[in-house]
């Protein structure tokens, strides 16, 4: 069992750290064109959102949003049939993708994402956006966009709430419940 140690970010850091992912999108892409977001399952649909709707604001468009679900690309759940819930009603050939996940940790999930993602078509480009890097790489990838570096120990856990489906905005680390 894990207890919250400490809060690291509340709403208004993440809000600010979202509209930060945001501007420096812009910047690196010098606008919009053939840019697009995915959101990969369930968080990073939610910081998808987000981050377009700032961009929208900010450029005065909307950037198309997409869904992914990286289950059946996994490597830990090799054997696993279940149903692929992606949702991108766009074609990503030939566009900048940007990939937005709500912590990166050890890589995992970015490269079943990735492949996912080449699954449904050969974008120009695949970027990558997170509100927390905690570190840990076990893969060879690394986040263009970070909210919040945020060094850990192997036996924390970062958890990111989000209101859309938390009820709340939030991170905070969990320790291990020592046990006597």
């Amino acid at each position: 069992m894990h207890l919250e140690k400490t809060r690291i970010m509340d709403e208004k850091a993440m809000a600010r750290a979202v509209a930060r992912i945001g501007y420096e999108i812009i910047e690196r892409n010098r606008g919009t064109e053939a840019l697009c977001l995915v959101g990969i399952r369930t968080r990073g649909i939610y910081l998808a959102q987000r981050v377009a709707q700032k961009i929208g604001q900010v450029e005065g468009e909307q950037v198309p949003v997409g869904f992914l679900d990286i289950t059946p690309y996994r490597d830990d759940r090799r054997g696993e049939a279940g149903e692929d819930t992606t949702e991108i009603g766009f074609p990503i050939e030939g566009r900048r993708v940007v990939l937005v996940d709500d912590v990166i940790h050890t890589g995992r999930t970015v490269r079943a994402a990735i492949d996912a993602l080449m699954a449904r078509g050969r974008p120009q480009n695949i970027q990558l956006a997170a509100l927390i890097d905690r570190g840990h790489r076990e893969l060879p990838i690394r986040a263009d966009f970070i909210g919040k570096n945020l060094p850990t120990s192997k036996s924390e856990m970062v958890r990111v709430k989000l209101r859309e489906c938390d009820g709340e905005d939030y991170v905070a680390i969990y320790a291990e419940e020592e046990k006597n």
